[in-house]
């Protein structure tokens, strides 16, 4: 029998490879020593640059920056009508899938875009310390990835099992 490269699935871990920036500390400094040899990780371990965390935050800032487009120019039309139409004219020109780099270019445009920029940041800030509901957004998700695995196991088998659907009824 050919013997395998791989270890035994019971000595394959999740965890990230640990790395020896620091040889004179075998344990990350400055968190204290380990108790049992063995390092215990109870998360997957996602390859990347980046987390998947840091990834979904980058995506929430900029659509709370949408958001905050959005408030605002509800509000302006009500209130201030030049105002709303100067930030329709600016938001064809400009793309809103860089939250900063929109504002940051609404800032430079004129004194009067200035204060529409400084008006969408304070909203952005607001509704996403005050406003959004973290509670829900998790809630929402889980059961959007339940329900989509759910879907996706059961087109599935029966496009597998080659069951007649109307047959069945």
């Amino acid at each position: 029998m050919e013997s395998s490269a791989l270890p035994p699935l019971s000595q394959l871990s999740f965890c990230p490879p640990k790395s020896n920036r620091n040889k004179a500390y075998p344990w990350p400094w400055p968190c204290k020593k380990p108790r049992t040899a063995r390092f215990q990780c109870h998360k997957m371990y996602v390859p990347g640059e980046l987390s998947p965390e840091k990834k979904a935050a980058n995506n929430l800032h900029n659509f709370f920056n949408y958001v905050a487009v959005k408030i605002v120019s509800a509000q302006l039309q009500s209130y201030n009508p030049e105002a709303y139409e100067e930030l329709m004219e600016f938001l064809g020109r400009h793309s809103l899938n860089d939250g900063d780099k929109f504002c940051a270019n609404l800032m430079r445009e004129s004194s009067r875009h200035k204060n529409l920029a400084l008006r969408i940041l304070e909203v952005r800030s607001a509704y996403c310390k005050n406003d959004f509901e973290w509670d829900n957004l998790k809630r929402l998700a889980e059961k959007m990835v339940d329900d989509s695995n759910k879907r996706l196991m059961r087109d599935y088998v029966l496009e597998t099992s080659h069951v007649d659907i109307e047959s069945e009824k």
